[in-house]
């Protein structure tokens, strides 16, 4: 393992899109490897501890939920001395090409996942999909995935119709159908908002041993940039790739919340749609007197206060 700092450019923010891949691809080749996969996707290894993450993520991702528009993995090297392995797509593309799993072939015939005591997959979405799909190339690994597809395989999902332009697709063929690619993984995690259908019937196709799924409720389809946003992803990282993540310490982790504006909004606006006012002033009072600052949730109070008062006051005019 390589002792010296990781020279990760302060500037790859704001980068137009050829000069910063550049400078990535340098980084990568300097402290580990850096190789093409045809034109829509590469793999940039930074190694370093005997653990590794595997992130995949879109070229898109990196460059809007970052700030320094680096691969998420970037920052557990830093912070963890983590070793990291970057999957990337240009686009969405759910991974499924010939060079990707000529990729993972390659890795498992030169033994690379062997060199690793601990081994953590991790995506999002469509690289959630992959990061299940592909993890069976390292049996005992853990897994981390956010409101992942299980396959986009029309006899399977047709009632996805989010990315119909994928139908045609092979999700058939090796690494296929992300579900049961889990099965020689050692722990795997599934986090989605139950109130998003969608998201959740591809969760209730993850249902196995193994497998242990938290319901974000209210937290909407972006969870991985609110988890970004709240500081916590961090956290479930380390956490899974040490297999302590339980009830418990996610739990603690995703009190988080209830300082968090964007969800504090929905649970709000669900409550609205619901038409529980009551239920509406009572988070409206809770939010207001934890926080310094919330002028929706204190409009919200204003509102039903007044509608209160102007209730009171019709029932108490005499009767004619």
């Amino acid at each position: 393992m390589q002792d010296q700092e990781i020279p990760f450019e302060p500037d790859l923010a704001d980068l137009p899109k050829a000069e910063w891949l550049s400078r990535l691809m340098q980084t990568a080749e300097d402290q580990g490897f850096f190789q093409a996969l045809g034109r829509k996707h590469f793999a940039a290894h930074i190694r370093r501890g005997d653990t590794l993450v595997v992130t995949f993520e879109s070229v898109q991702g990196m460059r809007a939920l970052s700030e320094r528009a680096e691969p998420l993995g970037w920052s557990m090297v830093r912070d963890n001395d983590w070793s990291h392995l970057c999957i990337a797509s240009d686009g969405d593309t759910w991974f499924r090409d010939r060079h990707v799993i000529g990729l993972f072939d390659q890795l498992v015939d030169d033994g690379f996942f062997d060199d690793f005591e601990t081994v953590l997959f991790y995506g999002a979405g469509p690289c959630g999909y992959a990061a299940a799909a592909y993890s069976v190339a390292a049996p005992g690994a853990q897994v981390l995935l956010i409101q992942p597809q299980a396959t986009l395989d029309p006899r399977v999902t047709e009632w996805d119709d989010r990315f119909i332009e994928m139908r045609r697709t092979d999700f058939t063929s090796r690494y296929g159908y992300a579900p049961d690619m889990l099965d020689a993984c050692a722990q795997a995690y599934v986090l989605y908002d139950p109130v998003e259908r969608l998201d959740a019937m591809h969760a209730a196709l993850f249902t196995r041993a193994g497998v242990t799924q938290y319901r974000l409720r209210n937290m909407g389809d972006t969870i991985q940039s609110d988890l970004m946003a709240m500081n916590v992803l961090p956290d479930l990282l380390e956490m899974a790739a040490e297999g302590t993540l339980d009830d418990l310490q996610f739990a603690k982790i995703y009190r988080a919340r209830r300082t968090y504006p964007g969800y504090l909004r929905r649970v709000l606006a669900a409550l609205d749609r619901n038409e529980r006012t009551e239920l509406t002033y009572m988070m409206a009072r809770n939010v207001v007197s934890r926080m310094k600052r919330a002028p929706r949730f204190q409009r919200r109070l204003a509102e039903i206060d007044a509608l209160r008062n102007a209730a009171n006051a019709r029932s108490a005019e005499p009767e004619d």
